[in-house]
C-alpha cells in the first residue's frame, strides 16, 4: 500500500472519530437484521422507519443487516418490504438495542417486477439511474423459448438496450458489452451468456436480489465504465426442505434447499440443462449423431450462524456450454466462480464483510478434421480480495469503506496440435496484473429535503511481468522491446475515481437529482464481430494501452402520485469517455502475437434522456421506458477523423411491460419493444478488380439496419389454493415475437446472380414467431 493510500484511511479514521465523537452521547442504536419468516432467507433493502418521522429510517444491506440511530425516547418502528406483511413495533429507547425481525410473506403480490423498496425511496435516495429487480415476478415476463432471463427483463428498463437478437449483451448509456461489471455472490462474470446469446447464465430459481446500476456508482464498484449488475443467491432455507422445479420445451431445471441445522444453517442447490441435442439422436443423417448442443448450469451455497456476530457463508457457480458437429469441430466455454464471505458485527454501529473470491472463464475451439486437428484454449482467471465496512455514525451520515484487490491471469491463446497436423503449434504469452483499490463513501442526510452522496474510489492498476512486452509506434510498428521477470512492474496506473450524488425533495413525493461519477476500467474487450462472442478476446493494461476513462453527468426528476400507486422519473445524462479502443481494418484478433500494434485509441460521448412511467400496484401493473440518445466514437485514423456512429447508437429505445392479474388463477403479461436499427457500415459502391467484385467503403457506421420492434405474450395458470398443501404446481404459456416480425440478425451484401452489375442485400433472420409451454412444481 502506497502513501497516498495510507493517508486516505488516516483521513477514513479520523473523519469516523470526529462524527463518533460528536455524536454518540446523543444517540442508541438499533440495530438487527431482518429475514423472511417462512424460509429464514435475509431481505435485502427492507424498510425501517420510525413512525411519524421523514429523517429516521434506514434499509437493511445486502446481507439483510440494519442499524439506526435514535435519540432516548418512545417511538413506533415500522419494518416493511415489498410483498410482505408489515410489523409495528413500539419500544422505549434508553440504550441500545438489537431487534432481528422475521416478515411474513402477503397473499397478495400485485408490485410490479422493478420495486423492492420503501414506497418513497426512489424519491428520496440521492443515488441515480439505480433500478431493482423483484426475482418472484419475473416469470410473468414473456421471454424466448419459456426460459426466465434476468438479462432479458433488465433490457426492458431505459438506457439498457439489448445487444441485439440472439445476443445476452447489453449496452448502457452509450458503453460496450464489456463496460458493465457482472456480480454474481460477488465473483465477476465476464460472459454471462448461454447458446451464443440466446440466453444468460442465471438461473432465476437460484436468484434472490438483482440491482442494476447505470447512473450514481456507489464507490465500493469499480473496475467498468457504465454500470453494474449486482446479482445475490439465495441462501437456502432455514427452516424446511423444498424442492422445486419446471419442465420446459427445450430445458429443465430443479432447485433443493433446506436446513444443516434448523435456524443455524442451510444449504441451496440449482441445476439447470437443455436437452436439444437430445432429438440429434433421432437424426436420419448419420455425420449429425453424436453431436453436442447443450449447456448445463449449477449453483451451489450454504451458510452458517457461528454464533450471534459471525455469519460464514460459501457459495459457487459452474456453468458450461457444449457445442459439436461429430467427426467435424468442437466448442465449449463456461465459467466457475466461488465466494467465501464472513459477516462480522465488530459493533452494533459497525458491520464488516470479508470476501475471498475466485472467478475462471474459458473456452476451448478444437478442429477435428483429418490432417488439420488442433485444438486452442483461452481463458481469464481472477483472484480477489474484498474488505467492506458498514459504519453508522449517527442520524445523519452512514459511512461506507474498504478495500479490494484483485490478481489478473490472462491466456489469451493456445494451439496445440498433433504431429500429423498441417497446424503449428503457438502460444501466446500469459499476461497478469493486479488491481487495489480503496475506498470511502458517505449517505448524508444534510436537512429534511436534501440527501448527498458523496465518496471517492483510489484505484491502482500494476501491470506485471514475466514476459516480453513490445512498444509500438501509430502505425503498428515496433519500435522496441523489454523483458520482465515474474512479478515485476511492467506499468503503473494510478486514478483518483470521485463519486457525487444528491437529492433535493420538493415534496413528500417530488425530488430532483443530480450526479456525477468518473470510473475507469482496466480490462478490455476485444471483439470484430458485431454481436459478442464467447471467444471474444481480453487484454489488460499495458505500456501500449491505458485504462478507459468515463465522467458521467446525471440530472433528474423523480415524482410518485395517486397514493404512491404510480411512479415517474426523467434522467438526463451525458457521458465523456477517453482512451476507447477500436482496431485497425483487417485485424486478425486471434493468435496474434502482435494485437496491441493493431488497436488504436480515441474518445466518445454519450448523452441522452430517459424516460420512465411505472403503475407499481393494483389487478393490471407495469411499465413504459422510453429513450432518446446519442452514442459516438473518435479516432485519429478512422473516418477521417470525424466523430461516427459507435455500433451501440439506438436514437430510439422504447419498452412497453403490462402485467393483468385477470383471476385467482391467471395472470396475462405482454411486452412490446421497438428500438431504432443498428448503426453498422455497408458498401457505397463496388468496382471490379481481376474479374472479383470489390466493395467500396465509405463512412464508418453510416448506415442502420431496419428497426427492430416485437411483440411478446404470456399467460400463468397458478394453481387452486387448498390449505396446509405444501405441492404446487403452475402453467407457463408464451408466445415470442407474436405477429411473426423477421427482424435483422445479420445483413450481407453480394452481386445479383441474374445482373452482376447489380448488389443485393441477403438478410438473415433468427427468430419468428416461437410458442412455449413449461410446467413447473414446488413440494
Amino acid at each position: 500500500m502506497n502513501l497516498k493510500h495510507l493517508f486516505f484511511y488516516l483521513f477514513i479514521a479520523s473523519f469516523i472519530i470526529n462524527i463518533t465523537t460528536a455524536n454518540a452521547q446523543k444517540n442508541n442504536i438499533l440495530n438487527g437484521v431482518i429475514k423472511d419468516a417462512t424460509t429464514g432467507e435475509t431481505l435485502i433493502g427492507a424498510s425501517v422507519q420510525v413512525n411519524g418521522t421523514t429523517s429516521l429510517g434506514t434499509v437493511t444491506n445486502a446481507y439483510g443487516y440494519y442499524s439506526l440511530a435514535i435519540p432516548a425516547g418512545i417511538y413506533e418502528v415500522i419494518y416493511s418490504y415489498v410483498g410482505y406483511q408489515t410489523i409495528k413495533k413500539n419500544i422505549s429507547f434508553s440504550g441500545d438495542l438489537t431487534q432481528n425481525i422475521a416478515l411474513f410473506s402477503s397473499n397478495q403480490l400485485n408490485e410490479v417486477i422493478v420495486n423492492a423498496e420503501k414506497r418513497n425511496n426512489n424519491v428520496e435516495n440521492p443515488l441515480m439511474g439505480v433500478q431493482k429487480l423483484n426475482v418472484k415476478e419475473i416469470n410473468n415476463i414473456p421471454v424466448l423459448f419459456g426460459e426466465r432471463d434476468i438479462l432479458k427483463t433488465l433490457q426492458l428498463l431505459p438506457g439498457i438496450k439489448s445487444a441485439g437478437e440472439g445476443n445476452s449483451g447489453f449496452y448502457v448509456r452509450g458503453g460496450s458489452t464489456d463496460h458493465n461489471l457482472i456480480l454474481l455472490d460477488e465473483a465477476p462474470v465476464y460472459n454471462a451468456s448461454h447458446l451464443l446469446g440466446f440466453f444468460s447464465t442465471f438461473n432465476s430459481d437460484a436468484i434472490k436480489d438483482v440491482t442494476v446500476y447505470k447512473g450514481g456508482m456507489p464507490a465500493q464498484y469499480g473496475g467498468r465504465l457504465a454500470s453494474v449488475l449486482d446479482i445475490k443467491m439465495n441462501d437456502g432455507n432455514k427452516k424446511d426442505y423444498t424442492i422445486e422445479g419446471g419442465i420446459g420445451l427445450i430445458a429443465s431445471r430443479l432447485k433443493v434447499e433446506g436446513p444443516i441445522e434448523k435456524d443455524k444453517s442451510s444449504f441451496m442447490i440449482s441445476g439447470r440443462r437443455t436437452y436439444a441435442d437430445s432429438f440429434l439422436a433421432f437424426s436420419s443423417d448419420s455425420s449429425v449423431k453424436g453431436s453436442r448442443l447443450y449447456f448445463y448450469d449449477l449453483n451451489a451455497k450454504v451458510n452458517f450462524i457461528l454464533d450471534s456476530k459471525n455469519i460464514l457463508y460459501l457459495s459457487g457457480y459452474f456453468g458450461r456450454d457444449k457445442l459439436g458437429l461429430k467427426d467435424s469441430f468442437g466448442f465449449d466455454w463456461g465459467n466457475t466462480t466461488g465466494t467465501i464471505r464472513l459477516n462480522h458485527l465488530f459493533s452494533n454501529r459497525l458491520f464488516s464483510n470479508t470476501s475471498l473470491i475466485y472467478s475462471n472463464y474459458n473456452y476451448l475451439i478444437q478442429s477435428l478434421l483429418e490432417d488439420n486437428d488442433f485444438s486452442v484454449k483461452s481463458s481469464i482467471k481472477d483472484f480477489n480480495l474484498k474488505q467492506d465496512f458498514q459504519f453508522t455514525a449517527n442520524n445523519a451520515h452512514e459511512i461506507k469503506f474498504g478495500l479490494n484487490a484483485i490478481h489478473h491471469t490472462i491466456t489469451p491463446g493456445k494451439i496445440t496440435a498433433s504431429q500429423t497436423s498441417s497446424v503449428n503449434e503457438s502460444e501466446i504469452e500469459n499476461r497478469k496484473g493486479l488491481e487495489l483499490a480503496v475506498y470511502f463513501s458517505d449517505e448524508y442526510k444534510v436537512s429534511e429535503k436534501l440527501n448527498v452522496a458523496y465518496g471517492a474510489r483510489f484505484s491502482n492498476y500494476a501491470a506485471l511481468g514475466a514476459g516480453t512486452f513490445k512498444t509500438y509506434d501509430t502505425n503498428g510498428d515496433i519500435t522496441g522491446s523489454e523483458t520482465y521477470k515474474s512479478g515485476e512492474l511492467v506499468k503503473n496506473y494510478f486514478n483518483l475515481e470521485p463519486r457525487l450524488s444528491a437529492a433535493y425533495q420538493l415534496s413528500e413525493s417530488k425530488s430532483l437529482k443530480a450526479s456525477f461519477t468518473r470510473n475507469t476500467q482496466n480490462l478490455h474487450l476485444m471483439s470484430n464481430s458485431t454481436a459478442t462472442s464467447p471467444t471474444d478476446l481480453y487484454i489488460m493494461n499495458s505500456n501500449n494501452v491505458k485504462p478507459e476513462i468515463a465522467d458521467q453527468f446525471a440530472l433528474g426528476y423523480f415524482s410518485n402520485f395517486r397514493n404512491d400507486s404510480y411512479e415517474f422519473s426523467t434522467e438526463i445524462y451525458y457521458k465523456d469517455m477517453k482512451n476507447q479502443i477500436e482496431y485497425r481494418n483487417g485485424t486478425d484478433l486471434r493468435g496474434n502475437q502482435n494485437v496491441e500494434g493493431d488497436l488504436l485509441f480515441g474518445d466518445g460521448r454519450a448523452y441522452g434522456i430517459e424516460l420512465f412511467l411505472k403503475k407499481r400496484f393494483g389487478d393490471f401493473n407495469g411499465w413504459i421506458g422510453y429513450t432518446l440518445a446519442k452514442t459516438e466514437r473518435q479516432f485519429a485514423q478512422i473516418n477521417d477523423g470525424k466523430w461516427f456512429n459507435a455500433k451501440q447508437d439506438r436514437t430510439h429505445d422504447l419498452s412497453i411491460v403490462g402485467i393483468y392479474k385477470a383471476s385467482k388463477r391467471w395472470t396475462l403479461s405482454s411486452t412490446f419493444v421497438y428500438s431504432t436499427g443498428t448503426a453498422v457500415t455497408y458498401p457505397s459502391g463496388k468496382y471490379q478488380l481481376n474479374g472479383e467484385t470489390v466493395f467500396y467503403y465509405s463512412e464508418k457506421n453510416g448506415y442502420r439496419t431496419p428497426a427492430y420492434h416485437r411483440l411478446d405474450l404470456s399467460a400463468t395458470l397458478e394453481p387452486k389454493l387448498v390449505p396446509n398443501r405444501k405441492y404446487q404446481s403452475s402453467w407457463s404459456f408464451g408466445i415470442y415475437n407474436a405477429y411473426n416480425r423477421k427482424n435483422p440478425f445479420s445483413i450481407d451484401f453480394k452481386d445479383n446472380p441474374d445482373n452482376p452489375t447489380k448488389t443485393q442485400a441477403v438478410q438473415t433472420s433468427l427468430f419468428g414467431i416461437i410458442p412455449s409451454v413449461t410446467w413447473n412444481f414446488k413440494f
